[in-house]
C-alpha cells in the first residue's frame, strides 16, 4: 500500500506542471471569456452586465453577420471533409504501399505545413494578383480572358478562393496521419487479400479504409473545428471581405475586439467558437461509434 501511494504521489507531482500549464493557457482563458461575454465592455471602462444580450445580438442583429459567419465556415468544413480529406487518403495509400522516393514525397508533402501561414497567405497573394498573379496569366494565355477574376477582390470567388490555400497547406497534414496509419496495418493483410485475388481498389476499399476509420475519425475532427476557428490565412488573404464574403466567426471577432472596442460581444462569439467546436468533435465521434456498431 505505501508503494501504490508513492507513485500516485509521484505520478500527481509530474503531473502538476502540465496541469497548471493547462489551466492557465486553457481553462482560466475560457472562464474569463464566458465572464466577459455577459458584459458590454469596451475594455477600458467599467463594464456593464447585461447578461444574454451579447448572444442573442449574434442570431438576431443583421449588421454582425454572425450567421453568416458560421454559414462561411461551414461550407468551409464540407470542402475539407469532402476534397481535402479525400486527396490526403489517396496519396496516403499510394505512398504506404512503398513506392521509390517514399520518403522524399512524404517530407515534400508535409513542407507546407511548416512554413509560416503568413509566407502562405503573401504566396497566395502573389498568385491571385489580377494583373501578374500565374492564375490569371495563366487563363490568359490559354486565351480564357473571360474567366479571369479579381479572385480575393469579388464576393462570388474569395471564399473559394481562400479555401485553395488552406487545402494546399494542409492536405500534408492530414497525409501523414493516414500515411502512419497505412504503414501500421500489417502487411500480411495485403499479400492474404493479394493472393485471394483482390484488386488494389479493393485492398484499399475491403481493408486499408475500414482499418483507418479512427485516424479518419481524427481527422474529420480535426478539419471541421479547424474551418469553424480558421483564422489566419483568411485574415491575411481578405480580412474576411470583400463585403464580409470570406468573413468568419474568427475574423468576426477579432473586427469587433480590435476594431470596434466591442470585448463583451467578441467574446461573445469566442464562447460561440468553443461551443461549436465541441459540439461538432462530439457529433463526429458519436456518428463514427455509430457506424463502427452498425
Amino acid at each position: 500500500m505505501e508503494k501504490v501511494r508513492r507513485n500516485k504521489i509521484a505520478i500527481c507531482l509530474f503531473m502538476f506542471p502540465a496541469v497548471v500549464l493547462f489551466a492557465t493557457i486553457i481553462i482560466i482563458p475560457i472562464f474569463m471569456s464566458s465572464y466577459y461575454s455577459l458584459l458590454d465592455w469596451d475594455g477600458i471602462t467599467k463594464g456593464i452586465f447585461v447578461g444574454l444580450d451579447n448572444f442573442k445580438e449574434l442570431f438576431t442583429s443583421k449588421s454582425a453577420g454572425f450567421p453568416k459567419t458560421i454559414g462561411n465556415a461551414m461550407l468551409l468544413a464540407v470542402l475539407s471533409t469532402f476534397i481535402q480529406l479525400p486527396i490526403s487518403l489517396f496519396f496516403a495509400i499510394i505512398l504506404g504501399k512503398g513506392v521509390k522516393g517514399e520518403k522524399f514525397y512524404v517530407a515534400v508533402f508535409f513542407i507546407p505545413v511548416l512554413i509560416s501561414t503568413t509566407v502562405i497567405g503573401q504566396l497566395w497573394l502573389k498568385i491571385y494578383n489580377p494583373d501578374y498573379g500565374i492564375v490569371n496569366a495563366g487563363l490568359r494565355f490559354l486565351g480564357l480572358d473571360n474567366l479571369t477574376h479579381v479572385w480575393l477582390g469579388e464576393q462570388d470567388t474569395a471564399l473559394f478562393a481562400v479555401f485553395i490555400p488552406i487545402l494546399w497547406q494542409y492536405v500534408g497534414y492530414h497525409m501523414l496521419l493516414m500515411y502512419a496509419g497505412v504503414k501500421s496495418i500489417s502487411p500480411d493483410l495485403r499479400e492474404a487479400a493479394k493472393i485471394d485475388g483482390a484488386t488494389e481498389w479493393g485492398i484499399a476499399r475491403f481493408i486499408t479504409i475500414p482499418l483507418l476509420k479512427p485516424i479518419i475519425r481524427i481527422c474529420v475532427i480535426f478539419a471541421v473545428t479547424g474551418s469553424l476557428k480558421a483564422f489566419d490565412l483568411i485574415y491575411v488573404l481578405t480580412n474576411g471581405g470583400p463585403a464580409h464574403a470570406s468573413e468568419v466567426p474568427s475574423t468576426l471577432m477579432v473586427s469587433m475586439i480590435f476594431g470596434r472596442n466591442r470585448y463583451g460581444f467578441g467574446s461573445a462569439i469566442a464562447i460561440m467558437i468553443i461551443f461549436l467546436c465541441f459540439f461538432f468533435a462530439v457529433l463526429i465521434r458519436k456518428l463514427f461509434r455509430t457506424e463502427e456498431v452498425d
